[in-house]
């Protein structure tokens, strides 16, 4: 089931996730919504807070979809390692219609559990570490954002409020 994606301003967004506790049926289901909503939005990444869920899991794939092998279910991811620098256009899917130039690491290692629980760890370069970046975020509260200069981040905020006034946010 497709699933609505919150927008930049639910407070949802900036609340700190907890750990996923409990592996199986449940969390199932909602790793499957999630992957639908994913690519029904068409997105790269989620996280479980931009659907309302307090919960440490992203779903990712690079592919949106076209190479089923390369999907990524992550329970409770933490950095272990990060290096380089690499700075490239950045969206939301809850920012619709924005984005901007935003420094992640180039490289990075990140270890979690996935949908049964099991330890992983993942090497990721490239766009792969810039979204493990932008969903681990997601579950710290932090949006992308977040990561421009006040001014930048004061004119998104001012042009989202036109948009709610008008309705269309």
């Amino acid at each position: 089931m497709i699933l609505p994606i919150l927008k930049y301003g639910a407070p949802e967004l900036r609340k700190v996730s907890e750990p996923v506790g409990h592996f199986g049926g449940e969390l199932e289901m909602i790793v499957k919504n999630m992957i639908e909503t994913m690519y029904g939005s068409p997105g790269i990444g989620l996280a479980a807070p931009q659907i309302g869920l307090n919960i440490k899991l992203t779903t990712i794939d690079l592919t949106v979809g076209e190479e089923s092998n390369r999907l990524i279910v992550l329970c409770n991811p933490e950095i272990i390692s990060a290096e380089g620098t690499q700075k490239n256009d950045e969206g939301c899917l809850s920012i619709p219609d924005f984005s901007e130039t935003i420094s992640r690491p180039e490289r990075m290692i990140v270890r979690g559990q996935d949908l049964n629980g099991n330890e992983i760890t993942i090497e990721a370069d490239g766009l792969l570490a810039r979204c493990l970046c932008h969903e681990i975020d997601h579950l710290n509260g932090v949006l992308f954002v977040d990561h421009l200069s006040p001014l930048k981040r004061s004119l998104i905020r001012n042009r989202i409020k036109k948009l709610a006034k008008a309705g269309d946010w």
